[in-house]
């Protein structure tokens, strides 16, 4: 592998080995501490615009198997890694990461003290940072510094509808696809929900029309309050048909009845994140990637209830919405990899739909 480098917003440089697309990426920093579901993660769309560092040791030694992947595309623009493996051994690999990235464009590098990386990170905040197989210039650090995350639901959402419908289906939910993973439209269909997903942008009128049984926001990369139009056909559906929303769609639906999101110092990526389910006292272990978190303290005087909150942190992880028949969650019980212990919120969804009460 040639060498490679990763230049940080604060001027400092590691030295790699490069794998992956060649040339420069820039992209905002951030971790990951899953240990293993490398091929969802880097097809998630939630990572458009950031560069992945992943705290597991080892990179691609299963390698990358199409079935797994959450979207059609690797979504990261660049990958960080302590050891990077270009002879995986799995009976379902289909290729290796580094062809993956170099087929989708998107760069790596590795030979890095990933340890070091996450520490800064955690200690400083999330920052910018590029990957580039040239020798680091004043003007890419520049670049790099200037860098923001900006229209990325726009960038990553379907362009026109699309429509999963299994055999004998008993109820049909709008998807609205602000960067949605398959894995919950999988969850959906394997419910007997016939699934339409809708571009990002679509108005509140034509999802009313089209007669469906219940609306499902999906997740999606970059700052929820930038979607003022998204965030305006959410107000308008709110009450009018059951609603479910992970991640960027439970932010969204957040600030549609008046409370306030903020960016987090690094966020939640990976697969252990323990959220406490406040009327059960039960805690599920969750699959989580976001950089954005609703306010507690914007709650107040709304209709949001608090369902779900971090254990380690405290964050909001879920909110009810008992007038409006809604209900969301910051993590995402259809993980893939990562564990399914809340998996069953998509049931509470699908009785929602049959006219059941909500739990």
């Amino acid at each position: 592998m040639a060498k490679a480098y990763l230049l940080l917003a604060d001027g400092s440089v590691m030295e790699g080995e490069g794998f992956g697309a060649a040339g420069t990426r820039i992209a905002e920093l951030v971790f990951t501490t899953g240990m293993t579901g490398a091929a969802e993660s880097l097809t998630d769309p939630s990572y458009a615009g950031q560069a992945v560092c992943f705290t597991f040791p080892q990179l691609g030694n299963y390698g990358v198997c199409s079935d797994d992947f959450e979207s059609e595309k690797v979504h990261a623009s660049a990958v960080v890694c302590q050891e990077y493996c270009d002879k995986p051994s799995n009976f379902r690999c289909e290729m290796t990461v580094g062809e993956l990235l170099r087929r989708d464009g998107a760069a790596g590098i590795a030979g890095v003290d990933t340890r070091r990386i996450t520490r800064l990170i955690r200690e400083r905040g999330v920052m910018n940072a590029a990957v580039t197989d040239a020798p680091p210039t004043p003007e890419l650090l520049a670049a790099v510094r200037a860098y923001k995350v900006s229209g990325a639901v726009a960038a990553v959402s379907t362009a026109k509808p699309l429509v999963f419908a299994p055999p004998g289906a008993r109820y049909s939910v709008a998807l609205m696809d602000y960067g949605y993973k398959k894995s919950i439209a999988a969850c959906l269909t394997e419910r007997g929900c016939a699934v339409t997903l809708y571009p990002h942008d679509t108005p509140a009128e034509a999802v009313l029309a089209a007669g469906h049984d219940g609306v499902m926001l999906s997740n999606g990369p970059g700052d929820p309050a930038e979607n003022l139009y998204e965030i305006a056909q959410i107000r308008a559906l709110m009450g009018r048909l059951p609603m479910f929303g992970i991640c960027l769609g439970h932010q969204m639906m957040a600030l549609a009845q008046g409370a306030a999101t903020a960016k987090m110092k690094f966020g939640h990526r990976g697969a252990n994140q323990p959220a406490k389910d406040l009327r059960t006292g039960r805690v599920y272990v969750t699959s989580q990637n976001h950089g954005y978190a609703v306010e507690a303290a914007s709650l107040a005087g709304g209709p949001g209830v608090l369902r779900f909150a971090n254990v380690n942190d405290g964050s909001v992880e879920g909110l009810d919405y008992p007038g409006l028949g809604a209900f969301s969650v910051q993590f995402h019980p259809e993980a893939h990899g990562g564990p399914r212990d809340s998996e069953g919120l998509f049931d509470r969804f699908i009785s929602m739909l049959g006219g059941g009460r909500d739990a």
